[in-house]
């Protein structure tokens, strides 16, 4: 090996490092637009049932159909917002600087009722629950509070980009396509085209049954906390459902959520009589709502979109928690799903890859 062509290994090797760096800088920079696009192509996803059935059933040019998709999705989502937002205006208001003394002395009236009611039963909670009450800084709210209603500021902008890109990805559904086969060789054109539309199907059916799963879990939830007169019962109840799209977590979260809730909208009332009682009912309605989710929705949902058994969905999702937390959990099943269709098309003749995709 001569000088030169060890030279110009060492140029070429060097330039290919600051090549990969320089587009690792760049994915950094351009999160947020690989964000958007993320979040277009879950919406694109999410649409393309309804867009099809417009389609088919009412023959709707394509165009008129997109449209008609995307703006029936933002009625959905601003009914969504018209749920939590005035609550979230009324928390603001309740949770000012001048009223964080009285919002902590009544949650320690409620520590101090609830430690009446259960010293009956040999539990002493003022201890340990004041003590942790008087580590907690309440005045950190307001800043939370600021800095969502920050967040929203830049919604729009959010937004907008959203819509822009899910429309050209609805209206056209092979863009995405074609521009996975400028990447790849000619001679695997056939096999990307089989593998990128049973991707779509499968995950257009996925995130359609998460929106069903939510739904369900709304609705149920809901009933229940009218029931029993919770207030905000229909904001309670869609935050806790959207919880539950977070496996494992977020039921926990949820129920969390809902019990604090309940209780503090009742503070002032007898203890024995009114909190625990309608808590422990409340509780008793979030369970049996898992319950309704964790045997029936979950399974034909997995079952029937991405054709994968439960134990392969759990050990997906811990495997996704342990590498990347919750959101990890929360993409383990789409990204399974992307790679079970590519393994099953280009490893087809692999016997691990077949046992995992026979019933794709």
């Amino acid at each position: 090996m001569n000088a030169n062509v060890l030279t110009r290994g060492i140029v070429q090797s060097f330039l290919i490092i600051v090549g990969i760096y320089a587009l690792f800088e760049l994915l950094v920079m351009a999160k947020s637009l690989l964000g958007y696009v993320f979040l277009a192509v879950v919406v694109s996803l999410i649409g393309q049932p309804v867009k099809s059935f417009l389609m088919r059933r009412l023959k709707f040019k394509n165009t008129l159909a997109t449209v008609t998709t995307l703006v029936l999705l933002l009625l959905l989502l601003f009914g969504l917002g018209s749920l939590i937002v005035p609550v979230i205006g009324a928390q603001a208001q309740n949770l000012s600087l001048l009223q964080i003394d009285q919002w902590e002395a009544d949650l320690l009236v409620l520590v101090s009722d609830l430690d009446v009611y259960f010293s009956k039963y040999d539990i002493n909670l003022t201890e340990r629950i004041t003590t942790l009450f008087s580590k907690v800084d309440f005045a950190f709210l307001p800043n939370i509070i600021n800095g969502f209603l920050g967040f929203l500021g830049g919604f729009t902008i959010a937004l907008f980009s959203v819509l822009f890109i899910s429309f050209f990805l609805l209206k056209d559904s092979s863009l995405l396509l074609r521009s996975l086969l400028l990447v790849f060789a000619a001679d695997q054109k056939e096999r990307i085209e089989r593998s990128f539309t049973q991707i779509v199907s499968l995950l257009s059916r996925y995130f359609s049954g998460i929106l069903l799963q939510v739904t369900i879990l709304f609705l149920f939830y809901s009933g229940v906390l009218l029931l029993f007169g919770i207030p905000n019962a229909l904001t309670i109840a869609l935050i806790c459902a959207l919880f539950n799209i977070i496996p494992y977590i977020g039921p926990l979260v949820g129920v969390l959520f809902m019990v604090v809730l309940t209780m503090t909208s009742n503070i002032g009332t007898d203890v024995a009589t009114v909190i625990v009682p309608k808590t422990i009912y409340v509780v008793i309605g979030f369970i049996v709502g898992q319950m309704i989710d964790n045997f029936f929705s979950q399974p034909f949902i997995f079952s029937n979109s991405v054709k994968s058994h439960p134990l392969e969905i759990f050990l997906v999702i811990i495997l996704g928690g342990l590498l990347a937390g919750p959101l990890g959990m929360l993409l383990a099943v789409p990204f399974y799903t992307v790679i079970k269709v590519v393994l099953g098309e280009f490893l087809s003749d692999n016997r691990l890859v077949r046992a995992l995709t026979k019933n794709m």
